[in-house]
């Protein structure tokens, strides 16, 4: 089931528009920052070369007869060159000034552009003028009258700069565009896939493992979409193993209370019975002689009847503990049957019954435990002498399902038979179809329950065919190889099956 994105989108879309909007800024300002110190710095360079070039060529002139003093003339070369003209004496006196009056000027014999200029190189500086309060670009030269100096306000500078400035930031702003425009595109894109992300993790935390994200591609987002799913399918596996772990449990749980109950019901019954007929014998009657017989009688069945209930219990308390040992070798069933069927008969004769063998002939051999089947024959044979009449027939017998790899083991009998809406519950622990019938034949209700368990620890399975009136089959079955059974039988999950 696929998992769409939600509000969630929006949010992280802005977070991402605003990261890359705050890294375009800051590239900005390191690009007006650095870039506009370079263009600053070339801008003067030139300038100043410019200035220089101006100045020999005013040199030069100066060389051929051109005249200085004159302040009409030195403002007339100023404006063609852009910027201030002083001429300077070698003494450091003023002689012209395109700007300002001479008399107002003092002493430049100490400024490092003169004092190179009189020492016959070009110099400059950078400065704010005493006579004018402006910050000036200056540039001097060597001359035979001393040093002829131009100069550009650098405010002038600044403007051109500026100019540059606003130029290339309106540029730079308008080549950002396509890289915003790509972030919008991206960020849409990583915010969709993020939010379904983060949602499908609140889906998880709220316990809806069903849910998926849509795998969307091969990067890391992908491989994580992919991890999280894995992790989703992880987790409803683990939740409905929970589930059915707590149902067994819960089922466990109805059984042991019903095991509690049934074993209390089945030990009261025969202890007061015990109990009862005692006191009546202390009581007196020990000495009556036509009833003190027949009450140690029912003392002694009742005795009996409580200890074939606890060697029951302690057969199943075995294998639900994992404490029943077995030895599996192979074995001829029809040997272990005849075995059986020679220790029940002298018990069958009594109550008038025929137990027969039934050779079917082939072969029966099994790869089982000797005692276990023992245990299995004799509590079905024991089951059927006590349901069948006076004159009935038990008849045992075993076959191999020939392409099943199993060898069928039956019980037949012509006793009462069992109604059929009985036969889904027959293997329960202390489940009887005649209640009253089985306490008097004394019948434990155990049974048949570990006909079942130990049967199934043996590789086989169990079942009963029956109808009122026509007796019963109760068919198991052992098999013919070695499945890998293990000696200390481990069929706890078996135990509660119905």
């Amino acid at each position: 089931m696929g998992y769409k994105r939600s509000g969630m989108t929006g949010k992280i879309f802005f977070k991402l528009i605003g990261a890359v909007l705050c890294l375009l800024i800051v590239a900005l300002a390191a690009v007006d920052f650095l870039a506009m110190r370079v263009v600053e710095n070339t801008y003067q360079e030139t300038l100043e070369r410019e200035l220089i070039d101006k100045g020999a060529m005013l040199a030069m002139g100066l060389g051929q007869g051109l005249q200085l003093r004159d302040a009409a003339t030195v403002r007339a070369f100023a404006g063609k060159t852009r910027g201030r003209v002083t001429l300077i004496a070698r003494d450091g006196q003023v002689l012209s000034d395109s700007d300002a009056s001479t008399n107002q000027m003092e002493n430049h014999r100490g400024r490092p552009e003169i004092e190179a200029a009189l020492a016959g190189q070009t110099g400059s500086a950078r400065r704010k003028s005493t006579t004018m309060g402006v910050d000036f670009l200056y540039v001097a030269v060597p001359v035979s009258e001393g040093a002829l100096r131009l100069a550009v306000p650098l405010a002038e500078i600044q403007g051109q700069v500026d100019v540059i400035r606003r130029r290339m930031l309106v540029s730079t702003a308008i080549a950002f565009v396509p890289a915003i425009l790509l972030a919008l595109w991206f960020a849409r894109i990583i915010a969709r896939r993020l939010g379904s992300i983060i949602d499908y993790a609140a889906q998880l935390a709220r316990g809806n493992f069903q849910a998926r994200l849509e795998r969307t591609g091969t990067d890391e987002l992908g491989l994580l979409e992919r991890k999280l799913n894995e992790t989703g399918e992880k987790l409803e596996g683990m939740f409905q193993e929970l589930e059915r772990e707590h149902a067994e449990l819960e089922k466990v749980e109805r059984v042991r209370k019903d095991f509690v109950i049934n074993v209390s019901h089945e030990l009261r019954t025969p202890l007061a019975s015990i109990q009862g007929y005692t006191e009546t014998l202390l009581d007196g009657a020990m000495d009556d002689p036509n009833h003190n017989m027949r009450f140690l009688q029912i003392i002694r069945q009742n005795a009996e009847r409580l200890a074939n209930l606890t060697a029951d219990l302690l057969t199943l308390s075995r294998v639900e503990l994992k404490q029943q040992k077995f030895s599996f070798a192979s074995y001829d069933v029809t040997r272990l049957l005849e075995n059986t069927v020679d220790s029940m008969t002298p018990l069958a004769v009594r109550k008038n019954i025929t137990l027969t063998l039934v050779r079917a002939g082939g072969n029966t051999e099994s790869f089982c435990d000797s005692e276990a089947v023992n245990q299995v024959v004799t509590n079905l044979v024991d089951n059927a002498l006590k349901y069948t009449p006076d004159g009935g027939e038990i008849t045992v017998g075993a076959r191999e399902l020939t392409g099943l790899g199993m060898i069928e083991v039956f019980v037949q009998d012509t006793g009462i038979g069992i109604p059929a809406d009985e036969l889904p519950r027959l293997f329960e622990r202390f489940y009887r179809v005649d209640k009253a019938r089985s306490r008097e034949l004394g019948g434990t209700g155990l049974g048949l329950s570990i006909v079942k368990h130990l049967v199934r620890a043996q590789g086989g399975d169990v079942r009963v065919e029956s109808a009122l009136g026509k007796g019963s089959k109760f068919i198991f079955t052992l098999p013919v190889e070695d499945l890998g059974m293990s000696e200390d039988s481990d069929i706890r999950t078996q135990l509660t099956a119905p």
